[in-house]
């Protein structure tokens, strides 16, 4: 019987291709698994509407004190004329009072505050916000797969709420474009180069 022939170089494996790194067909985004998910389209409205909710209910409040808390004040018109109708005082309203004006900046201030919070340091620095942490998904950068960093984090709010208030159309059409998009990216997504993974 005879022996096998050793091994080619005297025993040696030779390492893998790629100059000893392990090729994955996945991208940093998905752990090089190469079979990244992207968080569908309504899990990301819900997520939306946990984020918001808190800020509608703060500024609502405030809206609520400012249109309530009013200063009553009479006015009265005394009667000089020839036809003697007489004084006409009539009651109404000189605006918010100023404690409805500090009720209204103390929960907007709150609002704010949450929003950076929530949407700047802990979804820049975790991936998820509050919503987004219960909707079990996060925002990573698209080439990186990590949480994208306060300011960018940041960056993508300023940019949807200026979209907002440009016209609401084009908010529209950046927050529904994850629906036809391959990777459900929406334009602000695309904008910023982030993308929505599930946890």
């Amino acid at each position: 019987m005879t022996n096998p022939p050793p091994p080619p170089g005297g025993g040696y494996v030779p390492p893998p291709p790629g100059g000893g790194w392990v090729q994955r067909g996945g991208s940093a985004a998905d752990g090089g698994r190469g079979t990244l998910q992207y968080t569908p389209w309504l899990t990301r409205v819900l997520a939306w509407l946990v984020d918001w909710i808190p800020v509608a209910i703060l500024s609502g409040i405030g809206s609520i004190a400012l249109l309530t808390m009013q200063q009553v004040g009479t006015a009265c018109i005394v009667d000089e004329t020839e036809y003697q109708i007489g004084d006409f005082c009539p009651t109404g309203s000189n605006g918010p009072t100023g404690t409805a004006w500090a009720i209204y900046a103390v929960l907007e201030v709150v609002a704010v505050l949450f929003v950076v919070w929530n949407l700047g340091l802990k979804q820049g620095r975790t991936g998820s916000s509050v919503g987004k942490g219960l909707m079990k998904f996060k925002v990573v950068g698209e080439g990186s797969g990590q949480p994208v960093g306060v300011g960018k984090s940041l960056l993508r709010e300023v940019v949807y709420v200026v979209a907002y208030a440009l016209c609401f159309v084009p908010w529209l059409v950046a927050v529904l474009f994850p629906l036809w998009d391959p990777r459900h990216q929406s334009l602000v997504d695309k904008l910023v180069k982030t993308v929505c993974v599930p946890n």
